[in-house]
């Protein structure tokens, strides 16, 4: 896949078949328009053309931009749309001067002139320009004027699944890694660097890998205890993960700390990812630390099952 960082090094495609987006999380409902999409241009002798942006419009336009977290960081993003077999990614940089861009400016600016755009592919509820005012039967009013072709995925096509990145947020929120898994079509995970903490699990038999998060946009779950496989040095290993306040032990700030199964050395300062399988409780306060571990030797054992029929 080409990725271009902008639009200034792209020239006019001869035959590109495209769509655009934010497509955070790249979930079950993105997934079926990039079918589409690569089907098509291989149908046809075409290139596939992924127009995204970063960052999320959203954070740019919205007054609720504090608040919003994201599914995917841009390389995560990047390398899903990769393995879904686009030819082609364009990351316009997303500010408020482009926002400003009206549907005409951007069919015309972009979609014809800068990509050369011969058949757009783009679901039932898309919309572009500014105010969000451009859509499918706009462009398919005005398809022979510009050249190119338009299809829109089905509602039936796109609802079938049941998916939005709204959806997906609001279960990570509640700590329903079940339900968020299950409309991604794979497991959330987060990736960050191993720092060190308190170093308070050495101490009672669960040393911990406290992880600072790369993408500070990226959405962390609810508080709670999860069952979780770790990516580390091209293994994978089982583990459980607390994310939280850590209240029996007076903690101060929230952390991601990960006590790995059968893992034993020191990894500060090194990168891994977490992928999220089950949510196994509520983070909780105990009656003293005894109370604590006896609790954590608990989770050990359905962490360690729910991993095993994975």
């Amino acid at each position: 896949m080409i990725i271009y960082n902008g639009l200034n090094d792209i020239q006019p495609l001869v035959n590109a078949v495209v769509t655009s987006g934010t497509f955070d999380g790249v979930h079950l409902g993105h997934q079926t328009i990039l079918a589409r999409l690569t089907e098509i241009a291989q149908t046809n002798g075409g290139e596939s053309v992924l127009i995204t942006y970063w960052p999320h419009p959203r954070t740019v336009v919205s007054n609720d931009s504090q608040n919003l977290r994201l599914l995917t960081s841009l390389d995560e993003k990047i390398e899903l749309i990769d393995q879904a077999g686009v030819d082609h990614l364009v990351v316009i940089p997303f500010t408020r001067s482009f926002s400003e861009l009206t549907s005409e400016q951007y069919i015309r600016q972009i979609l014809i002139d800068k990509i050369g755009t011969k058949k757009l592919v783009i679901g039932y509820d898309h919309r572009f320009g500014r105010d969000r005012e451009g859509g499918f039967e706009y462009i398919r009013a005005h398809q022979n004027e510009y050249g190119f072709e338009v299809e829109e995925i089905p509602r039936q096509d796109v609802d079938a699944v049941g998916v939005s990145s709204s959806k997906i947020r609001a279960a990570l929120n509640e700590g329903n890694v079940h339900t968020a898994n299950r409309l991604l079509g794979r497991a959330y995970n987060l990736t960050g660097t191993i720092v060190k903490g308190r170093q308070l699990g050495r101490t009672i038999g669960f040393p911990t890998a406290n992880m600072q998060v790369d993408d500070p946009t990226k959405l962390i779950p609810a508080n709670g205890v999860y069952a979780v496989e770790v990516a580390y040095g091209g293994q994978t290993l089982g583990g459980m993960l607390n994310i939280g306040f850590r209240p029996t032990v007076a903690g101060t700030h929230q952390t991601i700390e990960t006590y790995i199964f059968d893992f034993d050395k020191d990894i500060y300062g090194e990168h891994m990812t977490l992928k999220f399988r089950e949510f196994l409780r509520p983070e909780q306060k105990f009656d003293g630390l005894p109370a604590l571990v006896a609790q954590l030797k608990r989770d050990e054992e359905t962490a360690r099952v729910v991993l095993s029929q994975k």
